[in-house]
């Protein structure tokens, strides 16, 4: 009996392995975590992730950017960043059922794109610099809104905020580039 309980617990274990969700981002010394949320219709949504520093580095465009141009970002440090949602969205036609997600951007040339992926959990970069986002997991794409900002902002700051009427927008700013989306909750 306690050889059969035993393997129960142990594939229980093993089984939950594969079911990883969305975590609060625990702290990391050089990209504190940082958690951003707000209730929409009833329905909580936050994302969780961690914010590096600009440090005098060119982060984005160019020539020796942290984040080259034409190149996929995992929206933060360490681990990929993780959106929860409780409600439906819906970012300009891509549906988000309730659940986690990581988030990643297309730096496509100023033209930015949010990349919203099934896969939670996952670190966020392999040791050659690429994302550990698989394409396949990808719920889709939605276009970012650019824009240039007044003064530069040293850390990663991801906001959601209440637009009214069930609608929402993710804001993404860091070093001098302003980044947004609007959406709906169902």
């Amino acid at each position: 009996m306690k050889q059969f309980l035993t393997c129960c617990i142990l594939l229980a274990g093993i089984a939950s392995v594969g079911f990883a969700q969305c975590k609060e981002p625990t702290p990391w010394e050089a990209s504190p975590p940082m958690k951003t949320s707000v209730t929409i219709g009833g329905k909580n949504i936050w994302i969780g992730y961690h914010a590096p520093s600009v440090n005098g580095r060119k982060v984005f465009g160019g020539e020796g950017a942290l984040q080259p141009d034409n190149s996929v970002w995992r929206l933060g440090a360490q681990n990929a960043t993780c959106i929860h949602t409780e409600g439906e969205l819906d970012f300009g036609g891509l549906k988000v059922l309730p659940g986690d997600y990581s988030l990643y951007v297309d730096l496509d040339m100023g033209k930015w794109k949010l990349i919203i992926n099934k896969q939670t959990g996952q670190w966020g970069i392999n040791r050659d610099g690429s994302t550990t986002r698989q394409p396949a997991q990808d719920v889709g794409t939605t276009a970012l809104t650019m824009s240039k900002l007044a003064a530069p902002v040293e850390q990663l700051k991801i906001g959601l905020s209440d637009t009214g009427g069930n609608k929402g927008k993710l804001q993404i700013e860091w070093e001098k580039v302003g980044a947004s989306v609007t959406f709906a909750v169902k």
